[in-house]
């Protein structure tokens, strides 16, 4: 794709031969295997930020969870443990 732009990164020999032996197992380029590993961590990085930011968002206008509500969840997830 013209939009793409390579990058080089560094990789202890460990990690290497352990890409090395996926891209073997599933076909793929270690290329392909680090650029979807980047996807998926940019991706989850990115939803947290944004739920970190909505959370804020919603403390800022004084939305809180009651005391009660807080107790019921405590209550249910205390259940699930036993």
């Amino acid at each position: 794709m013209a939009s793409e732009k390579a990058i080089t990164l560094r990789l202890d020999g460990a990690l290497r031969g352990k890409l090395d032996k996926l891209a073997t197992a599933t076909g793929r380029s270690r290329s392909f295997l680090a650029a979807e590993a980047i996807r998926d961590y940019v991706a989850l990085n990115n939803w947290q930020i944004e739920e970190i930011h909505k959370g804020l968002a919603e403390a800022e206008r004084g939305e809180f969870a009651s005391d009660k509500d807080v107790k019921r969840v405590a209550k249910k997830w205390a259940q699930r443990g036993r």
